[in-house]
């Protein structure tokens, strides 16, 4: 065990491996671990040098090996680099590349603007996200990229748009069909998994579609997700150190994208017998997959 890999596991004395360390496994350092893994994973800078894997689930786990998306492509560019959150598995990071081609053939765009990918070695983050923790979720900004060659500090201050109103029943404005026509790409893509965005925007899109509708079924409605859309890729073929989320349910999901709509427009009364819901505790260490330790003290 290297110095470094001591300090961050242990906490060695003056810099030696004590005897604690020396009669104790990795692994069971690791399960007696119960600092916030967030504390850890999201003060590293650099991805670990490792075969590329995804431990765990997009929720709970890591990732070694990531790859950083390039800050700026011939038909994307990274947002928020202050962040450090432009990494991911390889897969993700060619998706990515691959539907900014395709973004960038509709009207008024000129590629994608990517948000929120995966800190360098995934994990759990210090804010934000419950999820993008295996290199495997992207958000993607509603914002049409018609500038390529934002500086680092337009980056920063440059926001996205809104394309929801009446609290996520309906699209507003901003909402066009060059958005439908992005999301049915990546959702046509056998990489994802699943895409999440406001009800409304499913609604439409079920209302708008006239073809075959069966890539609906991946466009999943969630809270929120109105400046960008979130898309989740599958497990990579023949890694079996990822853990897979179950498949959506069967057909295109359009008449529950129209309940959701109908909950927002018209509320449920409250159910007097539930239970407050407790906060979750911080992700630990000890709780993440096992290889999450080695990923942290890698170089």
């Amino acid at each position: 065990m290297t110095l470094a890999a001591c300090a961050l596991l242990a906490g060695c004395v003056g810099g030696k491996e004590e005897t604690a360390v020396a009669t104790t496994s990795r692994a069971e350092v690791a399960a007696s671990d119960f600092r916030p893994a967030k504390e850890l994973f999201g003060k590293v800078a650099l991805p670990s040098q490792q075969v590329p894997a995804s431990f765990g689930g997009y929720s709970q786990g890591c990732l070694s090996g990531a790859v950083q998306l390039p800050e700026t492509g011939p038909t994307w560019q990274a947002m928020r680099l202050s962040r450090n959150r432009n990494w991911g598995h390889p897969t993700l990071v060619a998706f990515l590349q691959d539907l900014s081609r395709s973004a960038a053939r509709q009207p008024s765009w000129n590629g994608l603007y990517i948000g929120d990918m995966s800190q360098p070695r995934g994990g759990p983050m210090l804010t934000g996200h419950a999820s993008h923790q295996v290199g495997l979720d992207a958000d993607i900004w509603m914002l049409p990229a018609s500038r390529l060659d934002l500086s680092r500090g337009e980056r920063e201050s440059l926001s996205s748009i809104s394309t929801r109103r009446a609290a996520g029943a309906y699209v507003n404005g901003n909402w066009t069909r060059q958005h439908h026509e992005i999301i049915k790409a990546a959702a046509s893509d056998p990489r994802v998994a699943r895409i999440f965005i406001f009800p409304g925007a499913k609604a439409q899109m079920c209302n708008d579609e006239t073809g075959d509708k069966s890539w609906l079924r991946k466009v999943r409605p969630w809270w929120g997700h109105h400046y960008h859309f979130h898309v989740r890729l599958n497990c990579p073929w023949g890694d079996r150190s990822c853990v897979a989320q179950d498949p959506p349910p069967p057909g295109d999901g359009c008449a529950d994208a129209q309940q959701w709509v109908n909950n927002i427009l018209n509320p449920p009364p409250p159910d007097p017998n539930a239970k407050p819901v407790k906060p979750k505790p911080p992700i630990t260490l000890a709780s993440l997959p096992q290889q999450c330790t080695s990923v942290l003290s890698s170089r």
